[in-house]
C-alpha cells in the first residue's frame, strides 16, 4: 500500500502524542497504512511494527509544529 508524505507524518505525529513513542517518518508507515485500511481491519486483532528512532530534534519539532492533517 502507497501512503503519502502527510498521511505518514499524522501517524508519527499521533505516535508521539498518544503512545509517547518516537519513531522516524519510515517507522510510522505502517500505522498510515493501517489507518487507511481501517476499515477492512476492523474488528481483527493487528500488530504493527514500529521500527526506527533516527529522526534528528529538528524533524521531531517540524512533525509536531505540523497541523495540516
Amino acid at each position: 500500500m502507497l501512503v503519502t508524505d502527510d498521511e505518514i507524518r499524522s501517524a508519527q505525529r499521533m505516535l508521539i502524542e498518544t503512545t509517547r513513542n518516537l519513531v522516524e517518518a519510515a517507522g510510522a508507515a505502517p500505522l498510515a497504512a493501517a489507518l487507511n485500511l481501517r476499515p477492512r481491519l476492523a474488528g481483527r486483532t493487528v500488530a504493527l511494527i514500529l521500527s526506527g528512532g533516527n529522526a534528528s530534534p529538528d524533524q521531531i519539532l517540524d512533525v509536531l509544529s505540523d497541523r495540516r492533517s
